[in-house]
């Protein structure tokens, strides 16, 4: 079964009947899982964020999040993500397919192996082979799809996980670019370790919102943000 994800601007996907249980082992999903059909297949649909949007990236419940979509039977997920644009290539509207990622967010439950017994499962402690983080398959889909629908897209790119809620400095930015980093974002992380460590399959469809900070000569401002997410989200 496949799970979308929806980030910013993608609160609210299609009409269906909610389906699993909120209360996991780790606490409360972000919003009730939806279940729907998109051209006859069974799929669902978790608000990052909750629904209304409310919950910023770091205080969202990336473990029981992923835990309640393993428990229905999911097996692939579909993350869609609102970015920053560092790379001159990905400007607000791109649609970026991440394939790799780095790691700045902290404080955050990055796992599930911590020691702690969940009911019947002892346990236990695993280091998962995280070298590529998005699933090759499913990028692959992603990209075939595009192409078949001639949809534009960036077939690669370097994704920088940080921790917001607040934007980032133009000097943070500079270091990003450094790093070999060419969009920016705060959900990535730790919600693609975690589906990697259930076994599902994970990939990431990007909407550039916005330059990232100090790669244009205005100030970003959220009315701008929303002005992409309405024209690029249903894209």
């Amino acid at each position: 079964m496949l799970a979308i994800i929806g980030g910013t601007g993608l609160n609210d996907f299609q009409q269906g009947a909610t389906v699993g249980e909120r209360l996991t082992p780790y606490g409360e999903t972000s919003a009730a899982i939806i279940q729907t059909q998109l051209n006859g297949r069974d799929v669902v649909f978790l608000a990052r964020h909750g629904s209304p949007h409310r919950i910023p990236p770091h205080k969202v419940n990336y473990r029981a999040n992923l835990w309640a979509l393993k428990q229905l039977g999911v097996d692939r997920v579909l993350a869609v993500n609102a970015v920053g644009g560092i790379h001159p290539s990905m400007p607000a509207g791109a649609i970026v397919i991440p394939d790799q990622l780095v790691d700045y967010s902290y404080d955050r439950e990055h796992t599930f192996f911590d020691g702690v017994a969940i009911g019947d499962q002892a346990a236990a402690l695993e280091h998962v082979d995280f070298s590529y983080p998005y699933s090759a398959s499913l990028r692959q889909a992603l990209l075939s799809a595009a192409e078949h629908i001639g949809l534009a897209v960036s077939d690669k790119a370097v994704y920088a996980v940080t921790q917001g809620p607040r934007l980032e400095t133009a000097a943070e930015i500079n270091r990003l670019e450094r790093d070999g980093c060419d969009i920016v974002g705060m959900t990535a992380m730790p919600e693609a370790v975690l589906a990697r460590e259930l076994g599902i399959d994970y990939a990431s469809i990007c909407l550039v919102v916005n330059p990232a900070a100090g790669r244009s000569s205005t100030l970003i401002t959220m009315d701008d943000i929303h002005r992409v997410i309405a024209s690029g989200m249903g894209r």
